[in-house]
C-alpha cells in the first residue's frame, strides 16, 4: 500500500526523515519496502528563478526574436534571447538558468550557454508548458508586479516534494490499511521513543443538516451481513473536476482522479480506511435504500458493464425496484454519480467481512472497498467518515446537506476485553518490561485500561483491532512497539520443543539426506501446498476427483491442495530458466494431500482426507557446462537414478532386497519404480512427460523422482546394518557382451545374476550399450561387468568359470540372451 509522507504528517506531527520514518514503521511490523521521492511538477522547478525584464529590443538578425536584459536578483543582469511575442520590458518572468533541466513528457533537455543567430543567450524565459505548471504555449509567463526577482520558482509556486512509502500490509493488520491507521502506529512508536507527538484528525463538529428537502429512508433486512448502515443526502451539487490538491493527493498514491464527488470517497478510504459509496439520489427509486439479498440467479450489471448472476448470499444495496450495488464490493452501472448528477446519497456502512469476501471471490472482483471490508474495518468510524464526506462534498461540489443522517445500527460494536498479566508479558517476551512502559504502550495504541491490579491489567481493545483479542496478541503489540532489538538474546537458549521416537528419527534423517543432496549440488526449495487444480485435468494416476479442494480459495491458481510435489518444482524451474538459470538441481520435502470420496463419514468430517510426506528431486539442464577440464554434458535420467539409489543406500536399504520395475504414469514419459518386496512403492522416477513440460513453458528435459518418505521410514525399521572386516582375498572381474531384446532392462539382468549367485557375486554393473549396425532388428548389446569375491578363499579359474557358466545359462534361459 502506498503511503504519502506529507499526508501522514497531517495526522501525527513528527520530524523524522522519510527514510527514518520507513525504518520506524518497519521496526513496528509495518514493513516498508521502499521510499520514492515524488514531485507534483517533474523536476520540482529546480534551477528556475523569478526575473525582471530590464530591457527588450529587437534581434538584429531576426524579425521575431528579441534580445532582453533580465535581472535575476544578482549583481549583474543576464542577456537572454527570447522568441515570445508578448515579452516586454518591466515584466516579471520565470527564467531557466544555465544547467536547468526542463522536461517534455519522458524527454528532457538542459539549458546551456548558446548563440542564437549570432547573439549570446544565457538562459531561457519560460512559458507554462515548458516548466510543467500549465499547458499554454501562447507566450511567456508574466507574473504579477509584486513578484521579487531572485526568488526561487519552487518557492514562488510553493512546490514541495513528497515521498511515497511502500508499506506491506499483512492480512491481520486491517487497521493499518489507511494513512490514519499507519499514523496511529507511528504515534505509538514516537511516544515510546520520547517524541512529543499528537495524533489528530479533521473535526466534523460543523456537520449539520441545512434542510430536510431530500429524505431517503434506510431499511436493513439482513442485519447479520450489515450490522451498521448509514446515509445522508446532499442536494444541488455540481459534479466536476476535483481541485488540484485533491487530484495530487490521489495521483501520488496511484489513484486516478475521476470527479470531485467520487474523488472524495476515494480520498476518505485511503485516509481513514472507511469505504464509501455515492449514489445518484434521482436513481434511488421509491426514495428508500434497502439492504438485502436477491433471489439466486438475479442478473445484475456492474460498473464494468459485465452482467453477473447473483448468488442468494450476495448482500445487495437496493431501491424499491431493483439492486444498485453489491455491498462492499462493486457498484452498479446505473446508480453512481455522473456529471449529470445533481443530488447525491452518500453511503457509509460496516459489512460483515465473511459476506464481502465470499461475494468478491464468487464474482472475481477485488476492489479497494472489498480489500478493506473483508479484513475488517473500524465499525466506529462509519458516522465520522460519513460526516466528513458530506462536509467535503458541500465544500468542493456545492449544494446543501438535505437530510439528517439515516443511521441503522443493529449491533453496536463492542471493545474486546483482554486480561493481561505482567508475569505472562515478561515470560513471553523474555525480558522484564517496566509496568509503566507497558501501560504507556497499550494506551498509545488506544487500548483503554478498565481495571488495574498488582498482577496485571484489564484492557478494552478497540474493535478496529480485529487481530488483538487475546492476551498473547496484546503482548505481541507491546513487543513490536517496545522494539524487538531492545530484547537481549540470552546466552543460553532452552527449547521447550522436543521430538521423540519415530518423529525424531525422521527429522534427523531428513537433515542427513538434505546435507547429502546439497553436497551433490542440489538446492532446497519450498513451494506452496496450495496449487492449481487445472494441473490435474485429464489425469488418471492423479485424478481430479482425489483433489482436496478449497471451499473459498483466494484465487483460481490456488484452489486445491497438491497431490504431488512435481508442479511446484516445475514452477521453480520455469522461474529460474526465464532468468537464464537453466542448469538446475532441486529437492523439496513436503506434504501431499488426497481425498477419497469412498471414505466419507458424516461423524468424521476428516475421514476422506489423508496426507503423505514426500521428498521430490528435480534435475534439468547440463550436468557440466563451460568447464576447461570437461566437455559440456547434459543431465540424464541415469544421473537422477544414481541420486535416487544413493539416497536409499544412505538410509541403510539394501538395493538387492528391493524390486525395480517399469512404471506407467501420467506425469512421466518413461519411468521406473522401486518397491519393497511387500509391494509398497518407495520411489518413482523418470523423464517428465512433454505435455506437462509444455504446459509449464519449459524447453529442457526434466528428470523427476518422488519418494514416499513415510514408506521409507517403515522400510528402514527392519533394515539391519552389519559391519565386517574387509576381505583379505582379491576380487575378480569378468565381463560379458550380451545380445538381448530391446525391451529387456538392465535391472532384469541384475536381478537374475544375484538370484543365481548369492554368496560370491558382489557387484553387477553396465558399462556399455550398443544398438544399430550389425545387430539383428529388435536387439541391443549390453556389456556387463561382474565382480566376484569370496570372503574365505582365493577364487581360482575353475570356480570362476563354473559361476560364469551358470550365470550365462540362466540369462539365456530366462531372457533369451546370447553371448556376442
Amino acid at each position: 500500500m502506498n503511503i504519502s509522507y506529507n499526508w501522514l504528517k497531517e495526522y501525527v506531527n513528527f520530524d523524522l526523515t522519510p527514510e527514518e520514518t520507513a525504518a520506524a514503521l518497519t521496526s513496528i511490523g509495518l514493513e516498508t519496502g521502499g521510499v520514492e521521492e515524488v514531485q507534483t511538477i517533474k523536476g520540482g522547478l529546480e534551477g528556475l528563478v523569478i526575473g525582471e525584464v530590464l530591457s527588450c529590443v529587437e534581434h538584429p538578425n531576426s524579425d521575431h526574436l528579441h534580445v532582453t536584459s533580465v535581472n535575476l536578483g544578482s549583481d549583474e543582469p543576464v542577456q537572454i534571447v527570447c522568441g515570445a511575442s508578448n515579452v516586454a520590458a518591466g515584466q516579471k518572468v520565470v527564467v531557466a538558468t544555465l544547467g536547468t533541466k526542463l522536461y517534455n513528457g519522458d524527454e528532457s533537455f538542459t539549458i546551456k550557454r548558446s548563440k542564437i543567430r549570432g547573439v549570446e543567450s544565457i538562459g531561457m524565459i519560460c512559458a507554462e508548458d515548458e516548466i510543467g505548471i500549465g499547458t499554454s504555449h501562447d507566450g511567456i509567463i508574466v507574473l504579477p508586479a509584486e513578484a521579487v526577482p531572485g526568488t526561487l520558482a519552487k518557492d514562488y509556486y510553493n512546490i514541495k516534494s513528497d515521498y511515497v512509502l511502500e508499506v506491506d500490509i499483512t492480512p491481520n493488520r486491517a487497521d493499518a490499511c489507511s494513512h490514519y491507521g499507519v499514523a496511529r502506529d507511528l504515534y505509538a512508536y514516537l511516544t515510546q521513543n520520547g517524541y512529543k507527538a499528537v495524533l489528530q484528525r479533521p473535526s466534523v463538529a460543523d456537520f449539520k443538516a441545512d434542510n430536510q428537502d431530500l429524505n431517503i429512508q434506510v431499511t436493513v433486512e439482513n442485519s447479520e451481513a450489515c450490522p451498521h448502515y448509514a446515509g445522508v443526502t446532499v442536494k444541488g451539487v455540481t459534479v466536476k473536476e476535483s481541485p488540484e490538491w485533491l487530484q495530487n493527493k490521489l495521483q501520488l498514491i496511484g489513484v486516478r482522479p475521476i470527479n470531485n464527488v467520487v474523488d472524495i470517497t476515494n480520498y476518505i478510504v485511503h485516509a481513514f480506511g472507511q469505504p464509501l459509496h455515492c449514489f445518484d439520489a434521482s436513481k434511488i427509486k421509491g426514495g428508500e435504500v434497502i439492504v438485502k439479498t436477491m433471489p439466486e440467479g438475479t442478473p445484475f450489471v456492474t460498473l464494468d458493464e459485465v452482467e453477473r448472476k447473483l448468488n442468494g448470499r450476495d448482500l445487495m444495496i437496493c431501491n424499491k425496484e431493483n439492486a444498485m450495488c453489491i455491498a462492499g464490493v462493486f457498484g452498479g452501472l446505473d446508480s453512481g454519480a455522473t456529471e449529470a448528477t445533481v443530488d447525491v446519497f452518500l453511503e457509509s456502512a460496516y459489512f460483515h467481512p465473511t459476506w464481502v469476501r465470499k461475494s468478491a471471490r464468487r464474482h472475481g472482483l477485488n476492489t479497494d472497498a472489498s480489500f478493506r471490508f473483508e479484513r475488517g474495518i473500524d465499525p466506529n468510524s462509519v458516522i465520522y467518515c460519513l460526516k466528513l464526506a458530506a462536509l467535503m462534498v458541500k465544500e468542493l461540489a456545492g449544494g446543501t446537506i438535505s437530510s439528517e443522517i439515516q443511521d441503522v445500527c443493529i449491533t453496536p460494536a463492542q471493545d474486546f476485553v483482554v486480561e493481561l498479566a505482567y508475569a505472562k508479558v515478561n515470560s513471553l517476551i523474555g525480558k522484564e518490561i517496566p509496568v509503566e512502559t507497558i501501560k504507556s504502550i497499550v494506551t498509545s495504541l488506544e487500548m483503554k485500561i478498565t481495571n488495574e491490579t498488582v498482577e496485571g491489567l484489564t484492557l478494552a481493545v478497540p474493535p478496529y483491532r480485529v487481530d488483538v483479542q487475546r492476551d498473547c496478541d496484546v503482548i505481541e503489540d507491546i513487543l513490536r512497539i517496545y522494539g524487538y532489538n531492545n530484547v537481549e538474546i540470552p546466552t543460553t537458549l532452552k527449547s521447550s520443543l522436543t521430538t521423540k521416537g519415530e518423529d525424531d528419527k525422521s527429522n534427523k534423517l531428513q537433515n542427513l539426506i538434505a546435507e547429502q543432496l546439497v553436497g551433490c549440488g542440489f538446492n532446497e526449495i519450498l513451494n506452496n501446498s496450495l496449487t492449481h487444480a487445472a494441473y490435474y485435468e485429464g489425469m488418471e494416476d492423479f485424478s481430479p476427483s482425489r483433489l482436496a479442494m478449497l471451499l473459498n480459495p483466494l484465487s483460481a491458481d490456488l484452489n486445491c491442495m497438491r497431490q504431488t510435489l512435481l508442479f511446484g518444482g516445475l514452477e521453480s524451474i520455469a522461474h529460474n530458466a526465464n532468468r537464464k538459470r537453466a542448469d538446475l538441481k532441486f529437492f523439496e520435502f513436503g506434504n501431499c494431500y488426497f481425498f477419497d470420496a469412498d471414505r466419507k463419514n458424516t461423524d468424521k468430517v476428516l475421514a476422506p482426507y489423508s496426507e503423505e510426506y514426500h521428498l521430490g528431486l528435480w534435475v534439468t539442464g547440463k550436468k557440466v557446462s563451460n568447464s576447461w577440464a570437461h566437455l559440456d554434458e547434459n543431465s540424464s535420467v541415469f544421473e537422477l537414478k544414481a541420486y535416487v539409489e544413493n539416497v536409499l543406500l544412505r538410509l541403510g536399504l539394501d538395493l538387492n532386497n528391493l524390486i525395480i520395475g517399469t512404471l506407467s504414469n501420467d506425469i512421466f514419459a518413461s519411468a521406473l519404480s522401486i518397491n519393497t518386496r511387500g509391494g509398497k512403492c518407495l520411489v518413482s522416477f523418470g523423464v517428465v512427460a512433454k505435455k506437462i513440460l509444455k504446459a509449464a513453458d519449459i524447453d529442457n528435459e526434466v528428470y523427476y523422482a518422488e519418494f514416499n518418505w513415510k514408506e521409507l521410514m517403515r522400510a528402514i525399521r527392519s533394515a539391519k546394518i552389519s559391519y565386517k572386516e574387509l576381505s583379505k582375498f582379491p576380487a575378480v572381474k569378468r565381463d560379458l557382451a550380451l545380445l538381448i531384446d530391446n525391451n529387456i532392462q538392465f535391472a532384469e539382468i541384475e536381478k537374475i545374476a544375484f538370484e543365481t549367485e548369492k554368496k560370491v557375486l558382489k557387484e553387477v554393473s553396465l558399462f556399455d550399450v550398443y544398438e544399430g549396425k550389425n545387430l539383428e532388428a529388435g536387439k541391443k548389446s549390453y556389456a556387463v561387468s561382474f565382480l566376484l569375491q569370496d570372503e574365505s578363499q582365493t577364487l581360482n579359474d575353475k570356480m570362476i568359470d563354473k559361476i560364469m557358466s551358470k550365470l550365462v545359462k540362466n540369462l539365456e534361459d530366462k531372457l533369451g540372451a546370447k553371448l556376442r
